[in-house]
């Protein structure tokens, strides 16, 4: 599948600190040390609908990592993928009288306008869950072979369950008690009602083929990938086990991260699929949670096209920590534009104050768990030294310019 276009991102002088953030699995901030190349998979979207600002906010938190990364000195091989193939493409699609395939193509090509519009760094790798059917059978196959995985006793239609039990370590990236799985289990498309399960949490990896849905052959006849084992074939086929970070929103992290996870530690024997899990909080609309089901989005292409700068987008959401579940309001956009144009006000003059100090500031509230307040506060102080107060370097204007398109993607 093809990713949007590349994001020029320009190189800093000088040479950011290694990057620390909070995994979920050890509820603590921790170093995050890649090699050279620096590995992320961060699950992407279900194309039944537009790009609201709760999908903006997360790949704006993985794009900071992939920012950092690189200003640190690393190469960055990024994965996502695409659920174009999945119960609520369908059901959006036989709603609309519309074609599965021509909506989820649809609405990834906005999804990509959106990504674009906003500069986030595409993946190096982005793939669509139905040219990766081949590979989720290979990895469904051993998955059965090796016990992991069962056929349900089911002639009409034979799924295949993942074992919860398969690994012993189950549950340590939620660290979740059995009450909580099972309720996640089903608010988040889980069927522990399914005949023929031996546990009520065992997930889906192999759907049988149902009448008016696509599917493809395999050895436990016609079906369709389950949703967690499809992260998990691409992953490990694209960046294998044990991948620096992992990362998508908090209702990822149960069941869909735990899972992906679990699929690949059965196969491989790992502790861990990844050696850092990253989730990013909610973003909320009048006291909910900003969702497709619930109705309630902000949408990213509305916005630019009432011509809302990208600029601005960027920074309402960076205005507030990636792990906090958050509302976006009117007064957080106003603020937003009101920061953006104070910036380029300030990079626009001859000269101002000495902008190294500021620059450093940045690099180090960023590396610090991705805090991007603080590194806004940072800009914000320079900015507001620059417009009042002047100053005699001409090269802190272009300075800070710089930084704040590499390092916040920000373009002034």
């Amino acid at each position: 599948m093809q990713s949007w276009p590349e994001v020029d991102v320009p190189s800093v002088p000088g040479e950011g600190p290694p990057l620390r953030l909070y995994d979920t699995a050890d509820r603590a901030v921790r170093p995050v040390a890649p090699g050279s190349t620096a590995t992320m998979y961060v699950c992407g979207i279900t194309p039944y609908d537009a790009t609201h600002l709760g999908h903006a906010a997360t790949y704006l938190t993985f794009d900071l990592v992939n920012r950092v990364w690189r200003d640190a000195g690393h190469d960055v091989h990024y994965v996502q993928n695409v659920t174009d193939v999945d119960d609520p493409l369908f059901e959006r699609a036989a709603r609309d009288g519309d074609d599965w395939m021509s909506l989820g193509q649809r609405e990834t090509d906005l999804f990509r306008s959106d990504m674009t519009a906003l500069r986030v760094i595409p993946p190096r790798d982005y793939i669509g869950a139905v040219e990766s059917v081949t590979e989720v059978v290979e990895l469904v196959e051993k998955l059965v072979a090796s016990g992991a995985a069962y056929v349900v006793d089911d002639a009409k239609y034979p799924d295949v369950y993942f074992r919860a039990d398969a690994t012993e370590q189950f549950g340590y990236e939620s660290g979740y008690d059995r009450a909580t799985m099972d309720t996640f289990f089903v608010e988040r498309g889980g069927d522990p009602d399914r005949p023929g399960k031996r546990d009520p949490l065992d997930a889906l990896v192999w759907k049988a083929e149902r009448p008016g849905e696509p599917s493809w052959p395999s050895p436990f006849g016609p079906g369709r990938p389950g949703w967690h084992i499809e992260c998990a074939a691409i992953a490990l086929n694209r960046i294998g086990s044990g991948f620096d970070v992992q990362g998508g929103g908090s209702d990822l992290i149960f069941p869909h991260h735990e899972f992906s996870a679990a699929h690949a530690e059965s196969l491989t024997g790992a502790d861990r699929f990844a050696r850092h899990y990253v989730h990013t909080g909610m973003i909320g609309l009048d006291g909910e949670k900003m969702s497709k089901s619930l109705g309630n989005l902000v949408l990213v292409s509305k916005l630019t096209a009432a011509g809302v700068d990208p600029g601005a987008i960027r920074l309402g959401l960076l205005a507030g920590h990636y792990r906090q579940d958050r509302t976006w309001t009117d007064e957080i956009l106003a603020a937003a534009q009101d920061r953006l144009a104070l910036w380029r006000k300030a990079v626009a003059l001859e000269s101002a104050q000495s902008a190294e100090d500021t620059v450093a500031r940045v690099r180090q509230h960023l590396a610090d768990d991705l805090d991007s307040a603080k590194a806004l506060d940072a800009i914000d102080a320079w900015a507001h030294d620059a417009v009042t107060l002047g100053g005699s370097d001409p090269a802190a204007p272009g300075l800070v310019s710089l930084a704040v398109d590499a390092l916040l993607g920000v373009k002034l």
